[in-house]
């Protein structure tokens, strides 16, 4: 990324100090200018590639002229799913460190929570409360701090723009923390930092429940507790990277995970945290093309070759 170039340096250079020379190297810059011009450079034969779904798009396109071999790792809105006999202890503590890892930049990071009405109560104090005591909002180097800032401005304003807009159309507002503060007014209005930010009472057509975030929010709905609608909500989504679901009852979770249409589906976990080596990491819907990790995932990066003898 652009605006992330230090961390792509560093990344190589680490992976690039065991490797042969020449291996694995890094050019820097946007995705406009340098992206394009290494997707269409003719000696590039396949193109890999994490990012949103309309870069995925663009790319494809490009690759199309050419029929360049791709694998893209898109875009995700994964959902949580909560049943009334979930143990809502752990349910809580996953639904809060995987909406917030990474200030909730992360591609499969856990975006719309539904929980049966039954329990709604219990379980969004369970969440605040877990909030309160284990996580805040600042330098990541200091001692503390669990959420730091958001990787730009602009996305920065993105999802205040989601919340802002939820409020406005009727979603409330649980609980909102701090974030530094600076005595420069000036300063303090471009600040990358937001405040972790719990929701609720929110509904589908909403933009932050359409949506990708990519922030430190914490949304929640409910639901009727059946199984079909669980299923139902899940599935109302463009996406299908990961989804989650929470039951004591595992073959309940596992039908309702089979029908979910996401490529990871973690039952009373997540995905990312528990998957072995050999899963692959695919993406259903809109949420990428093709796959990575495990034996299908490194088949990708191959082409098949049949010599025949007579």
């Amino acid at each position: 990324s652009e605006v992330t170039p230090l961390t792509g340096k560093l990344t190589v250079e680490a992976m690039a100090s065991v490797l042969p020379p020449g291996v694995l190297q890094v050019v820097q810059g946007d995705g406009k200018r340098v992206g394009t011009w290494l997707v269409q450079d003719p000696t590039v034969a396949m193109v890999a590639m994490t990012g949103s779904t309309a870069s995925g798009k663009e790319i494809m396109k490009k690759c199309a002229a050419s029929l360049k071999r791709l694998v893209l790792e898109l875009g995700g809105k994964d959902p949580m799913v909560v049943f009334e006999d979930a143990d809502l202890q752990q349910a809580a503590e996953d639904a809060v460190e995987n909406s917030l890892s990474n200030a909730g930049q992360v591609c499969c990071s856990i975006e719309r929570i539904y929980v049966d009405q039954s329990i709604r109560t219990d379980f969004e104090n369970k969440v605040v409360e877990l909030i309160k005591q284990n996580h805040k909002v600042g330098n990541g180097t200091e001692e503390g701090v669990t959420v730091g800032p958001l990787v730009s401005n602009l996305q920065r304003n993105k999802v205040a723009d989601q919340v802002d807009k939820a409020v406005a159309d009727g979603a409330k507002i649980l609980y909102q923390s701090d974030i530094p503060s600076s005595t420069n007014d000036a300063a303090a209005a471009n600040t990358n930092y937001y405040p972790i930010t719990v929701l609720t009472d929110l509904r589908q057509e909403m933009e932050i429940q359409r949506k990708e975030t990519f922030g430190p929010v914490v949304a929640i709905s409910t639901f009727d507790g059946s199984e079909d609608e669980a299923v139902r909500l899940a599935n109302d989504t463009e996406y299908g990277l990961a989804s989650y679901v929470y039951s004591e009852d595992v073959q309940k979770a596992a039908r309702v995970g089979r029908q979910i249409s996401s490529g990871q589906v973690g039952i009373n976990c997540y995905s990312l945290s528990h998957a072995q080596m050999e899963c692959p990491w695919i993406g259903h819907k809109s949420s990428g093309f093709g796959c990575i990790s495990g034996t299908d995932g490194f088949r990708q990066f191959s082409v098949p070759k049949s010599i025949v003898y007579k």
